[in-house]
């Protein structure tokens, strides 16, 4: 859980504040007083990264100017006690970029106070703590009267108002988790107290600047010192009830790790000795349970609460994949398998979903027809005499899934509150669809199939592993496919042409680079100067597409909302120009206030069943009557139908009681997934990332254009970085000692566990392959070029085996043969293979060295377990490169050496895969040279790691050479561990400027141990709020 702050005050004369002063400080810039005739110059103060003006429409140019705006306003209040501007402060997830915080906040202040008449100035700060930690955070000065073109006009009170604020805290806790969500980053932020989350602490309040200045200087500062009494009440809290940190960390990820918890515990504690305390109760709570080492080598816990959850689903999954309620004639089976139009793939998956079992779980690309396949099944199933439900985690998959297969659906939400109240219960007979399964968390996950599990109904799962990642804790999906297996899609029906299909699969596959190079020679990724360029491309495609082809289906995608804005911006303008458009009308609505007209397309961003329409519906303008003045202004709106734009029902939507409308010429990447179109055109930024880039991709029949800007991503290789980030979330189950309890539940049914991979696969090694001793799995290498990310399958048994089924006692168990060979002959078994029938590129292996096995002749067996071990290593490292799984007997090669290495020098591998990564000689020798002579080099850089451990000069020198290729975050936690090391952080100190570190630098304050200790104090005892 990220840090939630908003705080509104107001600037007013009568405590001698200045608007002019104020401005000038949070920008960072010198402004002259007029009133006061006094210049305030704080161009010295670091970490303002970004200052804008943003104004309302019909405000002056003028105002544009800081200066100028301010004065204006100085002069225009005349009484004492003038209350001169609001300001709103608020706390920026700092697990966003900069340029990704930046673009929050704007939008956000958009939204919420420009769009409502004020004049907003900005200014983002990105202050760096004494710890290392980001501090990130907006500060926005807003007007508090009414601006016309001559200027500033009355006050306009209603913005006072205390339900205007709470909106404004609630919407930024939406509108930030939403782009959080859209940015695959694993946090989330929460605007209800404490008690309202279910989190037994005491809510702290802000040290503001002017409070951490007097509290510097040794005044009072009454603020400073409640924060600081809280936080000591909160940490006698979690010293008396450890649990309660637990219960918190694990809301939204099923496992942390150990600087997780710190994290936390440092926001509410009161100092270094109460934080230590804490942390020493916690970590001694009955409820933490180690789970072991992830796939980038950091210890990971959880709860037994949380484990408790993902065994119930795995008991869940388990049994009713062993459980037959719900067996579907052979006969209508095999005519539904046999549905004119149906892909070889689609009819085995028909075939699988219908079969008698309880739980089925569907894994496939986007755009393979699963929606069609489930529609197939949907009528064999009601000819069979059940009740067919579909829900989805969105409104809209909700509604894709209807309108793709027939199946009435809705919200996951909505659906466990009717349980709730009594209402649309299962029962026995009843099928639920659950799509885009992919984003279900694990609590929600074991809720479901529980609850199925005791109706006696049947649940089949149907997602892509590879597009958007649960919000909630725990990847349950893919935890669930491991467990029951799953039948797969792989065919892609969407696009027309055939490479246009090959890019999809290696998007997919997490061949983003492969798939981006298929487009680019088609002509198809164009880079333009700066983004703004970049979207002026998008849109031009965009109008060029449909006036060549008005009859086909276009959309623009973009992955912030600041640029999906802009892009609709200039299509409407577009329009207008053309005059397609009728009168404008001034609507207000949750996102502020929007000009529609006759002819308009819109966006539904709220489900309502009154309506019929679901967060993401699309629909074109047909009439605007009523007005705002009068409460009865109403749009009638043509819904999109199964033909497309104007082919569907005219609903009449009064903006009085439905105000979730926006312009629907663009959408988030986010919004889109489920849309097909025929031709999309996608605005490629710096904040996507490899799943984001699959939807993208993956949305359009006839073509898609990708433009994107070199101010933003860097040149064509750093675009290709950026579109091939790979997120995952893991769950409990994927680590030995939980996985071994769900093997010993599934050994007393009778069935198997496949082993997860999450734990080697996820993210890169430091310096290469590595073998984790306490899980003893191997993770794949990490070679400069090129790392291999996830594949969209990997860890998961997705064959339909014949071998696997044999302990069903399906009703038509007997002829499964006969009706898996319809239409031709064709074979309806599953491929061995998750890959079958893609063509992957051969391995180009090179000569094989002398010596077998890796004997080295002559040597010591010291030499000769270093070689072996090489060999292996280069081996798996060859994969990698040529982006291709790591085969499992190179895995089991790599461990064996691994082992071998360990037997003959204990702390061997350790010490090899240290000298790899800070020798580059060592490392230079590992490919090019072989045999003898590269096991002496390797044994000679293993000897110079036994020094560097025994010696602290060396020591020092590594520490200081590595430390800027530290992140922040790293070189917090390098610094609070450096105290440990006595004698290693002594040298550093009295040789800092021999070893090269800058003074003032982090790592220079780090040295001292009084501003160390002052540091860690203060961190402890002042606005946490700040992004902490």
């Amino acid at each position: 859980m990220a840090i939630y702050h908003l705080h509104a005050k107001v600037i007013s004369r009568a405590t001698g504040r200045s608007a002019v002063a104020a401005a000038a400080y949070r920008s960072a810039s010198r402004l002259h007083d007029d009133r006061l005739d006094r210049s305030h110059d704080f161009t010295n103060k670091s970490g303002v990264v970004h200052s804008e003006i943003l104004l309302p429409d019909g405000a002056p140019e003028r105002f544009l100017d800081r200066s100028i705006l301010w004065n204006e306003l100085e002069e225009i209040e005349k009484r004492k006690d003038a209350q001169l501007a609001r300001e709103v402060e608020f706390s920026i997830p700092r697990e966003m970029t900069q340029a990704q915080g930046i673009a929050l906040a704007q939008d956000f202040v958009r939204e919420q106070f420009v769009e409502r008449g004020m004049v907003a100035d900005l200014n983002v700060h990105w202050d760096i703590g004494e710890d290392g930690q980001a501090k990130p955070h907006a500060h926005v000065m807003l007007s508090t009267r009414l601006v016309d073109e001559n200027g500033f006009g009355a006050k306009e009170r209603s913005w006072n108002d205390r339900e205007l604020l709470l909106t404004w805290r609630e919407r930024w806790a939406s509108l930030a988790n939403e782009r959080l969500a859209e940015l695959d980053l694993d946090v989330r932020i929460d605007h209800r107290s404490f008690a309202a989350q279910g989190i037994d602490l005491e809510p702290q309040n802000k040290i503001g600047p002017a409070g951490m200045r007097r509290e510097e200087r040794g005044e009072d500062a009454e603020r400073a010192a409640d924060h600081l009494e809280i936080a000591r009440r909160n940490g006698e809290r979690l010293l008396a009830e450890p649990h309660v940190a637990l219960e918190a960390l694990t809301r939204q990820q099923s496992t942390f790790t150990r600087q997780d918890l710190a994290r936390f515990l440092d926001r509410h504690t009161a100092d270094a000795e109460q934080f230590s305390a804490v942390m020493v109760r916690v970590e001694a709570c009955p409820e933490l349970v180690a789970l072991g080492k992830d796939g980038h080598g950091r210890e990971r816990f959880s709860t037994r609460e949380m484990i408790g959850v993902e065994q119930r689903l795995e008991e869940a999954s388990l049994a009713m994949g062993q459980s037959q309620g719900h067996a579907v004639p052979l006969a209508v089976r095999r005519a539904a398998m046999a549905r004119e139009g149906l892909g070889d793939e689609q009819a085995l998956a028909v075939g699988e979903v219908t079969k008698s079992r309880d739980l089925s779980v569907v894994v496939g690309y986007a755009g393979t027809g699963k929606s069609t396949m489930l529609g197939v099944a949907r009528e064999a199933w009601e000819e069979a005499g059940y009740r067919v439900r579909g829900a989805a985690l969105s409104g809209i998959a909700a509604e894709g899934l209807e309108a793709g297969s027939g199946i009435e659906s809705r919200t996951l939400a909505s659906l466990e509150r009717a349980w709730e109240r009594g209402f649309d219960l299962l029962e026995r007979g009843d099928v639920l669809v659950v799509d885009e399964a992919g984003m279900v968390g694990s609590r929600q996950m074991e809720r479901v199939l529980s609850v199925a599990r005791d109706a006696g109904a049947k649940v089949v799962l149907v997602g892509d592993p590879e597009q958007l990642q649960a919000i909630e804790a725990g990847g349950a999906f893919r935890a669930v496919a491991e467990r029951v297996g799953s039948v797969e899609i792989t065919t892609v029906r969407r696009q027309r042409e055939g490479w246009q299909q090959a890019a999809t699969k290696e998007l997919a596959t997490g061949r983003t680079g492969e798939a981006l190079g298929r487009y680019e020679a088609a002509g198809l990724v164009r880079g333009h100067e700066t983004l703004e360029e970049a979207r002026a491309g998008v849109v031009a495609g965009w109008d060029e597409a449909r006036q060549a082809a008005p009859e086909e289906s276009q959309i623009m995608l973009a992955h912030r909302r600041v640029d999906m804005r802009a892009l609709n911006e200039a299509a409407r303008e577009i329009r207008r120009d053309a005059g397609e458009l009728g009168e404008d009308v001034l609507v207000p609505t949750a996102q502020g206030e929007r000009v529609f007209a006759d002819g308009e397309r819109v966006y539904f961003l709220r489900n309502d069943r009154e309506l019929g329409v679901k967060n993401g519906t699309l629909g074109t303008v047909r009439g605007i009557v009523g007005s705002v003045e009068a409460g009865d202004l109403s749009l009638s709106v043509q819904l999109d139908g199964a033909g497309g734009a104007g082919r569907g029902r005219v609903v009449s939507v009064s903006v009085a009681d439905y105000d979730a409308l926006d312009h629907g010429y663009a959408a988030t990447i986010h919004k889109s997934q489920g849309v097909t179109v025929d031709r999309a055109h996608v605005l490629a930024t710096g904040s996507m990332d490899r799943h984001g880039a699959y939807v993208a991709l993956s949305r359009h029949r006839e073509s898609v254009a990708v433009h994107w800007g070199r101010d933003d991503v860097g040149d064509r290789d750093g675009l290709v970085k950026r579109l091939s980030r790979e997120r995952l979330k893991d769950t409990t189950l994927d680590y030995p000692q939980i996985r071994d309890r769900g093997a010993g539940f599934a050994r007393r049914r009778g069935l198997s566990v496949p082993e997860s991979e999450i734990v080697v696969g996820r993210g890169k090694a430091a310096s290469g392959p590595q073998k984790d001793r306490q899980t003893e799995a191997v993770r794949t290498p990490d070679p400069a070029p090129a790392q291999r990310t996830r594949g969209m399958f990997d860890g998961l048994d997705l064959s339909v085996r014949p071998g696997r089924r044999a302990a069903e006692k399906d009703v038509s168990a007997g002829q499964e043969a006969e009706a898996g060979k319809e239409r031709g002959e064709v074979e309806r078994e599953a491929p061995a293979s998750p890959f079958a029938g893609l063509r992957l590129p051969r391995v180009q292996r090179g000569p094989v060295p002398a010596g077998l096995d890796g004997f080295v002749p002559g040597s010591d067996p010291l030499h000769q377990a270093v070689e072996r071990y090489a060999r292996a290593w280069v081996d798996a490292e060859r994969m990698v490169r040529q982006e291709l799984p790591v085969l499992e007997h190179q895995k089991k090669a790599l461990f064996e050496a691994g082992r071998d290495l360990e037997r003959v020098r204990r702390g061997g591998e350790a010490d090899l895969r240290a000298a790899l990564k800070h020798q580059p000689e060592i490392r230079q020798a590992l490919y090019g040279l072989e045999g003898p002579a590269r096991a002496r080099r390797l044994v000679e850089g293993l000897e110079h790691e036994d020094r560097v451990r025994k010696s602290p000069e060396l020591r020092a020198a590594r520490f200081v050479k590595t430390w800027d290729e530290l992140s922040r975050e790293q070189q917090g936690v390098a610094l609070k561990e450096l105290k440990r090391d006595v004698q290693l952080e002594s040298i550093l100190r009295e040789k800092s400027r021999e070893l090269g570190i800058r003074k003032g630098s982090t790592l220079d304050h780090g040295l001292h141990p009084h501003q160390r200790e002052h540091s860690l104090s203060r961190s402890r005892s002042r606005g946490m709020d700040m992004g902490m």
